[in-house]
Formats: structure tokens, C-alpha cells, sequence
């Protein structure tokens, strides 16, 4: 097999253990960084991402020699997105090619043919990129039958060597914390579409229990991510094609819970929430010292408050964390989680909270992100009826909806969420993004927490009356939108 002499500046597909090749660069790293002993490796900036990283010369492959068949294997949003931006990079670095030859200086083509001594020399002259269609990345292309020897399939050109994920030591990390006036924290994504790579997954074992639209694409993620994942669902079946991906399977939460240092449940209200901690062979009976179980379902203040009162008895480490956002986000990994009691628990969670999140953000006591939570879900379901009323209003006298959504879409208001719903709407088409049972029982719970703190929630009230509506209209296992119909019934 042809050996591969990659140099300061190279384009490559750099690999990590299990997770997607991604396109990088190689750069020199910073001077008070030392490579990691007994390792050849290369230092790699990724695109699509502020991360770094030392990758094993055995993991890196040509950028351009492997350029077709690493899309064709890789489909991704965020995995196009990262090849649009080397393409970007390759058209302003042959931009300044050119400007540097009209100009007569060829120093800068010189040291773009330097040799990289294992990362120990200072940066090169980027600006100095060969040519796209130049093939001087390797002394020699590999044979075809080199080739097909290495071939873990089809649509692949060559089998990636496999390697832990610690080989992959983030130098940028992802998430950034920040301390606020009011005493929360938030930790944010440094760059929303950073790689899956670029999380080094926690070493311990991660339990979930609720496989519904929204755990799904979270324990999907969690896979991906490299994370050790235990699955458990009230419905068996669904913890199949999670079993296929990797994850192990818990006959029961109280199981999970006692195989795992870290238990997740995300489920649909506060009854299936107690129930499924308090109820027979429920997580209470696994919970020792040291466990640590994490709420995130979207309940009330008080449900958290005995959970977290029942865990802790046990010597567990509680904490709250539900989501905001939708079934598509948590596909994604770009929902919002909003964390509330044990910080240390928080902060055992940076990567799982990394992998299912764009923005994660610590709100102090137990309690509290269950009431900003009913709060920020108590305005979008008040928001979502406003905009069935104002598509009904528009239909009654006479104006064009779809005009209507032209408008809005052009103002203040605009914003995915308004078109993605109102032309659900337009389309007739409901299919459950976020259920409108459970934003009903948001509302419903968002008022009660209104009369408990003595303030009045008039405009909640309105909203949840036309979702009771919705309900009876059979829309409850339809998407929030559905509400549309109880205005038009």
C-alpha cells in the first residue's frame, strides 16, 4: 500500500472511532500544546466547526482523493454543510493563488510543499493551496486493488482503522459557560453545527426511559455520539431499531436505573413521571448512593419536588432537564435544555447534553426550569392558536392564507416555527411535530402555577379553552397546528 505524506495545510477526512469521517485541515498546533506520547498524529482544524483535534495519521485520508465516495456514504445536514465550507475555503485560497503569481511571489508555493514534521513547526502559508483538481496530496494514488482490499462495502473507497474516542482530545471545546447576573448558567454551543466527532462521550453509563418523539431523537443522538446507552419503553417494541444502533435494552426502569450512573426519562406527564419512579419495579428500587437520575419530562413544579425529595433519600442525585423544542430538533440535536438542581449532575452531563442540544442552561434550585419550561411552552401554545385565529379570520373575509403567511413571513414575527405551522395548516398536513395533548396539559398546568403565585393568565386561559376544543375534535395525537380546527368545526 502507497504511504501518505500529509503536510501543513492538507485537506483531509479525519476519523474518530465509530463516528462519520469529516472533512479538516491540518494546521500547526499552539505552541504550549504537546502531541500525545507514543502517537503519530496530526493536529486537524474541522470544518463546519471551531473544534481541533489530534487525529492518528492511520485515521487521515486525502480530502480530494476521497472526496466522492465520502458524500455519497455521508448525507447529512451538517455534514454538507461542513463540505460546503471547504469548497468555499478552496475557492478564496485559489483566488490568492492567483493574485500571488500575478505578483510574482513564490515563497508563498514553496512552503505549501514543505513536509509536516509530526506538528511540532509553526503554521504554514495557507494561502499557498494547491489547485482542487491537482492530485499532489499522496506520492502515489492508491492501486485500484489496494483499494478494493481496503473496502469495508459498498459506497466505501477504504476501511477506517477503528480507535476509542479518547483518540480525539477537543482542544476548543463545544460548549461555553457563562455565568449570568441573575445566578443561572448557561452552557452554549459554541458552534451549532459542530461536528458529532467532536464530543468526547462520558465514560459512564448512560440509562433512558421513554422512547416518544422527543426521547427518540435524544437516545439517537446519545448513539451516535459514542455514549453507552440502556433503553427501557412501556411499549417494548420501540426500543428495537434502538437495539440495532447499539443501545442495550432494560427489562424494567428499576433495571435500568441499577445498571446505570446516569438515568434519563422523558415521558409524556407528571402521573407517567411519578408512576414510573414511584410505581412498581420503578426507579426508586434502583436508585443507591451516587446514582444519578435526571428528569426530563415537562411536568409541574411540584412533581419535580417529590421526585427529586425521593431520589435524594436514597442517597441519588437528582436533576431536572426538560427540553424545549420539537420532534425535528430532537432529531437534529439542536434542542434547548433547561437544567435545575444537583449542578454536579449537571455537569456530569456535558456530553450527553452536548449531544441532544444546541444550548443548555442551569437555573439553580429543583423547580425552576419546570417553571420556565410550562412558561415558555404556555406562550407558544398561546401563540400557535393566535396564528389559527388570525388563518381563519383571513379565510372569513375573504383574504388570501396564503397571502397572509407572505406577510407575516416578511415582518417582525417572522420566523421558522410561524411558516413551518402555518403551512402545515395551508397543506392539511398534522403529522405530530409536538402533540397537542401535551401542549394543552402545558397550558393547563402553566395556569395553575398562575393561580398558585396569585397572578392572572387571561390570555393562557383563552388559548387552552380552544385546544380543549381541538381535543374533542379528536386532534389530541395530532401536531400543536391541529389546533386550526377547532376554528373551523
Amino acid at each position: 500500500m502507497a504511504t501518505v505524506h500529509l503536510r501543513i495545510g492538507d485537506l483531509v477526512w479525519g476519523k474518530l472511532g465509530r463516528y462519520p469521517p469529516w472533512p479538516g485541515k491540518i494546521v500547526s498546533p499552539p505552541k504550549d500544546l504537546k502531541k500525545p506520547r507514543g502517537k503519530k498524529c496530526h493536529f486537524v482544524k474541522f470544518f463546519g466547526t471551531e473544534d481541533h483535534a489530534w487525529i492518528k495519521v492511520e485515521q487521515l485520508k486525502p480530502y480530494h482523493t476521497h472526496k466522492e465516495e465520502m458524500i455519497k456514504i455521508n448525507k447529512g445536514k451538517r455534514f454538507q454543510q461542513a463540505v460546503d465550507a471547504v469548497e468555499d475555503f478552496l475557492k478564496k485560497a485559489k483566488g490568492k493563488e492567483q493574485n500571488s503569481d500575478s505578483k510574482g511571489d513564490s515563497k508563498g508555493k514553496k512552503a505549501s510543499n514543505k513536509p509536516l514534521k509530526i506538528l511540532e513547526e509553526d503554521d504554514e502559508d495557507l494561502s499557498a493551496l494547491k489547485d482542487p483538481s491537482e492530485k499532489d496530496l499522496t506520492d502515489s494514488d492508491p492501486e485500484p486493488s489496494t483499494i478494493e482490499r481496503l473496502g469495508a462495502g459498498p459506497g466505501s473507497g477504504f476501511k477506517w482503522e477503528s480507535s476509542p474516542a479518547s483518540s480525539m482530545e477537543p482542544i476548543s471545546k463545544r460548549l461555553k459557560i457563562i455565568e449570568e447576573d441573575t445566578g443561572s448558567t448557561s452552557i452554549q454551543a459554541a458552534d451549532s453545527t459542530a461536528i458529532n466527532g467532536s464530543i468526547t462521550p462520558t465514560d459512564k453509563r448512560i440509562g433512558f426511559l421513554g422512547l416518544g418523539l422527543m426521547g427518540s431523537g435524544i437516545v439517537s443522538n446519545l448513539l451516535k455520539m459514542g455514549h453507552i446507552v440502556t433503553v427501557w419503553n412501556r411499549t417494548a417494541e420501540k426500543c428495537d431499531l434502538f437495539i440495532q444502533e447499539g443501545a442495550r435494552l432494560g427489562r424494567t426502569p428499576a433495571e435500568v436505573a441499577s445498571m446505570c450512573d446516569i438515568t434519563f426519562s422523558c415521558v409524556s406527564d407528571p402521573k407517567a413521571a411519578r408512576d414510573l419512579v414511584l410505581g412498581p419495579s420503578g426507579v426508586l428500587q434502583g436508585i443507591r448512593p451516587g446514582k444519578c437520575y435526571i428528569e426530563m419530562s415537562t411536568v409541574d413544579p411540584e412533581t419535580i419536588t417529590e421526585l427529586s425529595q425521593v431520589i435524594t433519600s436514597r442517597g441519588g442525585r437528582f436533576l431536572e432537564a426538560p427540553v424545549a423544542g420539537s420532534q425535528q430538533l430532537s432529531n437534529d440535536g439542536m434542542l434547548v435544555i433547561l437544567a435545575a438542581g444537583d449542578r454536579t449532575v449537571y455537569e456530569d452531563c456535558s456530553s450527553c447534553f452536548q449531544a441532544m442540544g444546541k444550548t443548555s442552561f442551569f437555573l439553580g434550585e429543583a423547580g425552576n426550569a419546570a417553571r420556565m419550561m410550562l412558561i415558555l411552552n404556555m406562550v407558544q401554545g398561546s401563540f400557535m392558536a393566535t396564528i389559527a385565529e388570525g388563518l381563519t379570520l383571513a379565510q372569513a373575509t375573504g383574504q388570501s392564507q396564503q397571502t397572509f403567511l407572505d406577510i407575516l413571513c416578511q415582518g417582525q414575527m417572522a420566523s421558522t416555527f410561524v411558516d413551518q405551522k402555518c403551512q402545515n395548516i395551508l397543506q392539511g398536513n398534522f403529522k405530530p411535530d409536538y402533540y397537542l395533548k401535551h401542549i394543552q396539559k402545558d397550558l393547563r398546568l402553566a395556569i395553575s402555577m398562575g393561580d398558585m403565585a396569585n397572578h392572572p393568565t387571561p390570555m393562557a386561559a383563552a388559548a387552552n379553552e380552544v385546544y380543549k376544543r381541538a381535543k374533542a375534535l379528536d386532534q389530541s395525537d395530532n401536531d400543536i397546528s391541529a389546533v386550526y380546527r377547532a376554528y373551523i368545526h
